[in-house]
């Protein structure tokens, strides 16, 4: 017998680039290879964080991109482009006309749990999305998984090529292990929790860093890339027991998937934005 256990639609043919297969200890990356990278710019036009396109008319990226202001004409979303500031023939600016950030995030807080935040854009982009994966999904630690971004290259140089580094995936527990090594203000609770997941390496070295905030962690499963993170927060960059933390998508599928469907008032239609079933069972 197959009981369907969980259900989720999304939008479009998702995660698989033209291109098959910061950022700290990275390299540059080439048109098309991460089509769902998109940068958030104050109205102004500067970058402040990064996202990943979900669905033609929905960007993921971390709630606490915006301490400044949630007002949606505060921002713009800049899709398509590879080098900052550059605007490339393919590349347009989005206009905001909804955040939402989760309820359960507090700013301010030293351990920002919900850290997760959707943007509707004011019109609908033909951007390949990136593939988020079911609730259920697990992927095993030690998995090489990319982060990509502009961020800082070091901890005070700045990328304006987008960036992409390979690291592989730290279970939270093993994760909040390592923050407790070295660490002067130890009090013996919790710093990596379970809506978290960490990426990097024990000596350091590779790692996303400031300006990367928002941007999407991916694991490639079956010729599909499935974002898995959230880049949140870490301590430096690339420092050694000290890896990337990253909200955890899996957590927040269900709520992505409401809200969308509660705020969505276009459905999609046509061969290039079939809706996508992911459909998880169970063999009794």
């Amino acid at each position: 017998i197959i009981k369907t256990l969980f259900c989720i639609t999304l939008s479009t043919v998702c995660g698989n680039p033209k291109i098959a297969g910061k950022i700290v200890g990275g390299q540059n990356t080439q048109k098309g290879q991460w089509p769902w990278q998109v940068s958030l710019r104050i109205s102004a036009g500067l970058h402040i964080c990064g996202g990943s396109l979900i669905h033609p008319s929905w960007v993921l990226t971390a709630a606490h991109c915006f301490r400044s202001s949630q007002r949606p004409s505060y921002y713009r979303v800049m899709l398509g482009e590879l080098k900052l500031y550059t605007s490339p023939p393919n590349s347009s600016f989005a206009s905001v006309r909804r955040i939402i950030i989760h309820p359960s995030y507090q700013s301010g807080t030293n351990i920002p749990t919900g850290d997760i935040a959707l943007i509707q854009l004011g019109s609908p982009s033909q951007i390949m999305p990136v593939c988020l994966p079911a609730p259920q999904t697990h992927f095993v630690s030690g998995t090489l998984c990319w982060v990509t971004g502009w961020g800082k290259t070091k901890e005070r140089v700045v990328s304006l090529t987008l960036q992409g580094v390979q690291v592989p995936l730290i279970d939270a527990k093993t994760c909040d292990a390592q923050y407790h090594i070295n660490n002067p203000t130890d009090s013996g609770r919790p710093l990596v929790l379970d809506d978290m997941i960490c990426a990097g390496y024990e000596q350091g070295q590779k790692d996303a860093c400031q300006g990367d905030s928002g941007g999407p962690l991916v694991c490639k499963d079956n010729n599909t890339w499935f974002q898995v993170g959230v880049v949140s927060w870490g301590e430096g960059c690339a420092r050694p027991h000290r890896p990337g933390v990253y909200t955890r998508v899996q957590n927040y599928t269900d709520w992505i998937q409401t809200t969308i469907a509660n705020f969505a008032s276009v459905v999609p239609s046509g061969p290039t934005s079939a809706t996508l079933l992911l459909t998880l069972v169970l063999l009794i």
